[in-house]
């Protein structure tokens, strides 16, 4: 019996930890998902952009302007200056530099994120142009 006594308590303290823990991954997952999700999206509408611009001839400030207001609706925090565009008759480059700052509990993890795309059109066997893509995280 005096042995049960010395032990009492030890199970609340590990079930305690154990909680904080689980709190604290929540709490990052929480801060840290969402950075990565706008980044994803970004991804796919720049290749979108990118398609669509390679195939309909937009200029270079139609692309830029098309994914700023990407950036925007996302709460990116990118600013026009920081997107890249190079744009001729069949190729789009776009790439985005930026960083997210996120503050957890103890210390803050800055999120650096540079997407780009290529988009461009190659003539096949039978002279019919083709899209090609490609993306660089």
């Amino acid at each position: 019996m005096r042995r049960r006594r010395r032990e009492r308590g030890q199970g609340k303290l590990k079930a305690l930890i154990v909680t904080a823990v689980l709190a604290f991954v929540v709490y990052a997952a929480f801060k840290l998902v969402p950075p990565y999700l706008a980044q994803y999206q970004l991804s796919d509408k720049m290749d979108e952009t990118a398609r669509f611009a390679t195939v309909n001839g937009y200029s270079e400030g139609q692309i830029r302007d098309q994914v700023y207001r990407t950036i925007q609706d996302l709460e990116i925090p990118a600013t026009k200056d920081d997107i890249k565009v190079v744009a001729t008759k069949s190729v789009v480059k776009i790439s985005v530099d930026y960083t997210v700052p996120v503050n957890l509990l103890f210390f803050r993890q800055d999120l650096s994120s540079f997407p780009q795309y290529e988009s461009y059109l190659v003539p096949d066997a039978s002279g019919v142009s083709v899209w090609r893509s490609r993306f660089d995280a």
